[in-house]
This record gives C-alpha cells, sequence and structure tokens, in this order.
C-alpha cells in the first residue's frame, strides 16, 4: 500500500547514510588542534551577522583591539571585516552560509561572530538551514563550551557540548513520508564523542575540577544516547583523579535549580540538543542570556559568539544602538584565553564583573531608558584601563 513512499523515504535515508560515513572519515584526518604561539600572525574574523549583531560584534572588536593593540601593532594580531551573513544575502543565494562568506571565514584562525537569524518553517523567508549549525559543521567545531559562574549561589559550571551531531546534524535532512508522517534523524559516532569528551575531561584536570556529569537520556534514546554515555565513561576511565558520574537530562534541568545539589555540579558533557536547551536555562542563573558568552571550538578553527538570537524587533523599532554587548564581551574573554592571552582575558572577565554587577554605573536595558552598545563598551574599555 505504501511502496512508493516507503521506497522514497528509504532512498533519501540513504543518502544521510552515506554523507555522515563520509563526515565520520573526514573527522579523522585532522589530529592536532592550533598552535597560537607558533603562528607568525593571528587572524581574527569578525563577522557581525543580522539583527543586532552588527552593532553587539563591532563593540566586541572595538574593546578586542583596545586589548590586542601591541599585538596588532606588532603584526602578532590582525582583524579582518566579514559581511554577507545576513539573512537577506543568505536567502539571496539560498545557502545557509554563501560560498564567498565561507571562503573568507576559513582565512581566519578564530571568529568573533554576531547572531545570525535562523528562518522558521512557514515564516517570511524560506527554511533555509541555521547558519550557526552549517558554520560547526564547515569549520568542524565539535565543542560548544558555555561557562557559567555565579560565587554567591555556589555556582561554577562550564558545559561541553556536542556540536556537530546529535539531532541537529541532520535538521534539514528530514524525510516526510507523505502528509501524514515525517521522520529526523538523530546520529552519534565514536570519533565525534570521544573527542567532546576528552576536550571535557582534560579541562577538568587542568582546572583542577574534580567531577563530570555525562547528561544524555540513554534509559529511552537507547541507541545514540547509549553510545555516547558508554564511550564517555570509557574516556573517564583515562582521568582517574576525577570522579564520573551520568545523570539523564529531564532530572538534571531540574536538579540545577535544586540549591542544594547544584553545587554539586563542575564540568558537563552532553549531546547537542541537550545542550542547547541546558545552557541556556543555566545562564539564567548569572542574569540571561545576555550576560554569557560560548565558545566553538575545533582542531583548525574557532568561533566565538553570543548564546541568544539576532533580535530583528530591536532593529525594526530602532532599538539596535541599546543593544546589550555583554554576551559578546563576555566571548571575547574566551576568544583571548583560547589564543593565549589569558591575562588579557582575565583583565576583561573582570572589567565585566565591575561593570555588569559590582559598580554598575551603567545600565544596559534595551530602550533609551539605559545606556546605548557604544557606551557600556567605552565604559569596559575605560574599566580595563584601571586595572
Amino acid at each position: 500500500m505504501y511502496e512508493a513512499e516507503i521506497k522514497a523515504a528509504t532512498a533519501k535515508f540513504e543518502e544521510v547514510i552515506r554523507s555522515q560515513l563520509e563526515r565520520n572519515e573526514k573527522m579523522k584526518e585532522t589530529r592536532d588542534f592550533v598552535d597560537y604561539e607558533k603562528l607568525d600572525t593571528i587572524v581574527i574574523g569578525v563577522c557581525g551577522g543580522d539583527g543586532i549583531g552588527p552593532m553587539i560584534t563591532k563593540e566586541s572588536a572595538n574593546v578586542l583591539k583596545f586589548l590586542l593593540k601591541d599585538e596588532v601593532s606588532s603584526g602578532k594580531v590582525t582583524f579582518k571585516d566579514i559581511d554577507g551573513l545576513t539573512i537577506e544575502n543568505r536567502v539571496k543565494v539560498m545557502k545557509a552560509i554563501p560560498d564567498d562568506v565561507l571562503e573568507e571565514l576559513k582565512s581566519c584562525h578564530v571568529i568573533l561572530k554576531g547572531p545570525t537569524t535562523t528562518p522558521e518553517a512557514g515564516g517570511k523567508y524560506p527554511n533555509i538551514e541555521s547558519a550557526n549549525v552549517a558554520m560547526r559543521k564547515a569549520l568542524d567545531l565539535f565543542a560548544n563550551v558555555r561557562p557559567v559562574k555565579v560565587p554567591e549561589k555556589g555556582i561554577d559550571w562550564t558545559f561541553f557540548r556536542e556540536n556537530t551531531e546529535g539531532e541537529y546534524a541532520l535538521g534539514s535532512k528530514g524525510v516526510a513520508v507523505n502528509d501524514e508522517i515525517s521522520f529526523d534523524f538523530k546520529v552519534t559516532t565514536t570519533e565525534g564523542t570521544e573527542r567532546i569528551a576528552r576536550l571535557a575531561y582534560d579541562y577538568a584536570r587542568k582546572n583542577k575540577k574534580g567531577k563530570v556529569s555525562i547528561i544524555t537520556k540513554a534509559n529511552v534514546i537507547k541507541t545514540t544516547d547509549g553510545k555516547f554515555l558508554n564511550l564517555c565513561k570509557k574516556v573517564g576511565e583515562e582521568y582517574p583523579e576525577i570522579v564520573t558520574d551520568a545523570w539523564y537530562i529531564d532530572i538534571t534541568t531540574a536538579k540545577l535549580i535544586d540549591e542544594k545539589r547544584r553545587k554539586d555540579f563542575k564540568v558537563f558533557v552532553l549531546p547537542n540538543l541537550y545542550g542547547d536547551i541546558i545552557t541556556d536555562e543555566a545562564a539564567e542563573f548569572q542574569g540571561g542570556v545576555g550576560t554569557a558568552g560560548s565558545a566553538n571550538l575545533g582542531k583548525r578553527y574557532a568561533m566565538f559568539e553570543a548564546i541568544h538570537g539576532s533580535a530583528p524587533r530591536m532593529v525594526e523599532e530602532g532599538r539596535d544602538i541599546y543593544a546589550d554587548p555583554c554576551s559578546m564581551l563576555r566571548a571575547s574573554v574566551m576568544l583571548l584565553s583560547h589564543i593565549g592571552y589569558q591575562d588579557k582575558a582575565d583583565k576583561l572577565e573582570r572589567a565585566l564583573d565591575i561593570c555588569m554587577f559590582e559598580e554598575k554605573k551603567l545600565t544596559i536595558t534595551g530602550r533609551d531608558t539605559g545606556a546605548t552598545c557604544a557606551d557600556f563598551g567605552k565604559y569596559v574599555m575605560e574599566t580595563v584601563s584601571k586595572l
């Protein structure tokens, strides 16, 4: 009765399997991370995205240039502006990332990237793939690292979210068998899981964190989540000084608001979709997604971004000049640390704590009742100068 539909769906699924087998082999080709100390020049790409992205990215780049002025003068660091990642430009060529923009991104070592609009099915834009997802796949940015720290609440968490697999890797590859039934897919590989697990455990060891928590739903999603859980546990055996525990994603979301239990969490390693959701919840503890930055790390490339969206309504209402740059500035802290300037990263992080939580001479409200993005950036640079 459904032979034609089954045959067509099977053919599409075969394409998915072949593409993932090819991706799996390609992952194995790059073994070592970039050594930034050995580079003659570190190229930092500044890619504004769309919505409020260009505003907050430009201001964050200004702060980075201020901190790295000596390195820029000596030629050790250079900045490269990259346009063309707006929703209009992406829709024009019907690609998540236009080819010329992708080539520019690949010419950089690290990228400071503003938010980008992802169209919804049935919305005013064609349903093209997320630029973020496409960039993570194209540059093999397999680790999404999001720190959340609220000392007065005993919170000091670092999330290692697998960034190139799970549901998101195949989010645009689902199959509508007919008008009544549709399928999406989830993928987990040995290579992909082991490398995110090892990054999480390495971080825990280097930063003297005593515990890594593996988060899945392996009791229900037995094949993919079960594989993720077992492989992470196996990697954990290589780090005997670190305690490994395992949690299901549903109870983890509950325990993060448990004042007693949440203090026990240190480092998390988890699949893509769960990491996306739970890190937004975690960011609320330190003031919301506007306060949190995000690192997307690979062995060849790295991209740093805010964890919130592009807020097109703010632009439509002429409020983008009042956009909060703090999330991008937090991401800039992680960028500085990643390329080897830990002292400058520490200084910027301290300045942000003073400006956002302690001194608070300026407040960002998103409206003309608060400071502009540019004024807040100047405030941060003035504070850095005093440290």
